[in-house]
């Protein structure tokens, strides 16, 4: 039922949000986020992806440290909005490890974006605990996430697949396995 009222909001606000766009990326040179009814997975085709603006923010595990998106141009990135405080999260974390751990090598690098953990503690144990290796953009309020036009920060997890040229290239609104992710990753890795 939770899953079925998180579709029903997104579609809510696709619709109103973005509902003059043709398909899953407005006109321009500049991503903006649409779900073209209602979906939870979207993969953008090489002419529509658009790139994401500048997303940076402090390190979750060092304070003194800035992450970037533009750190990992060249790479492909899986970009993963998530919390400690969320369950699918949790069960989502060591499978974006084996992916870091299995396409690192191949120029893949999953960040993620730590939302909503008002105290850093807290989710640097989540990472500790599940001994993930991947950095992580530590930014309770969301900040980050404005330059995601169009996307529902309600919606958490959340995954953004970008190119090796920083476009967006796969969304995915919903908990992941590292084989969903997979054949997007073995596609954008051979481009």
């Amino acid at each position: 039922m939770k899953r079925l009222l998180v579709a029903v909001a997104v579609v809510a606000v696709a619709v109103s949000g973005c509902s003059s766009s043709k398909g899953a990326v407005a006109s321009g040179t500049e991503f903006v986020f649409v779900s073209p009814g209602g979906q939870t997975d979207i993969t953008y085709a090489v002419a529509d992806r658009k790139p994401l603006p500048e997303l940076s923010g402090p390190d979750l595990m060092d304070e003194n440290r800035k992450l970037s998106l533009s750190d990992y141009r060249g790479k492909v990135v899986v970009l993963n909005v998530w919390g400690q405080w969320c369950g699918p999260c949790r069960l989502e974390a060591p499978e974006l490890q084996k992916i870091q751990d299995g396409y690192g090598s191949r120029g893949v690098q999953v960040l993620g974006i730590n939302f909503r953990d008002n105290q850093r503690d807290v989710p640097q144990d989540f990472v500790r605990d599940r001994k993930l290796t991947y950095p992580s953009i530590f930014d309770p309020p969301g900040r980050s996430l404005l330059a995601l036009k169009g996307y529902p920060r309600s919606v958490v997890p959340a995954t953004f697949v970008m190119d090796k040229e920083g476009r967006v290239a796969a969304v995915f609104l919903r908990d992941l396995l590292a084989d969903d992710l997979k054949p997007v990753l073995d596609r954008l890795t051979a481009e």
